[in-house]
């Protein structure tokens, strides 16, 4: 189990990939984020998309599908994240694109109310197969820390 204890400021993760698929890209925008770009080629094609084009929050999804099997996979004593700052997209996804999805620790703070848990603030940033990056955001996640005696 890795825990709060274990964590280092400016250590990096790589925590995976994901595929951006056409059907995937649709079926989030109409269920989620229907507007005209997202759903249709005809549409997209009259915007600085150019084409279909997927929602900045289906890109977020993805991104932290990635972190969460990543995470689970690894056995972290993991308690969710209160928020996150500095949201940007940056560049559009589109369908065939691949996403990587990478972490940097920037600070660890213990709790001092809550002895047991602290919490870091950690910055991710996303890239396309090119290497150019889409989105990136801080995160602030919330981890219990090593039993004593542990």
């Amino acid at each position: 189990m890795i825990y709060f204890d274990d964590l280092e400021v400016g250590a990096e993760t790589y925590f995976g990939s994901c595929e951006v698929t056409r059907e995937e890209v649709i079926g989030f925008a109409r269920r989620f984020d229907p507007q005209p770009f997202h759903l249709s080629a005809e549409a997209a094609a009259k915007t600085h998309f150019g084409r279909i084009a997927a929602s900045g929050w289906h890109t977020c999804a993805m991104t932290m599908g990635v972190i969460a099997r990543f995470v689970v996979g690894q056995e972290q004593a993991g308690l969710g994240s209160p928020g996150i700052d500095e949201l940007r997209w940056l560049k559009p996804v589109y369908p065939g694109d691949t996403l990587h999805v990478h972490g940097k620790i920037l600070e660890t703070r213990p709790s001092r109310s809550k002895p047991d848990i602290g919490s870091f603030r950690t910055e991710t940033t996303v890239t396309n197969q090119d290497g150019e990056k889409v989105m990136t955001f801080t995160s602030i996640v919330l981890m219990r820390r090593r039993p004593a005696g542990g």
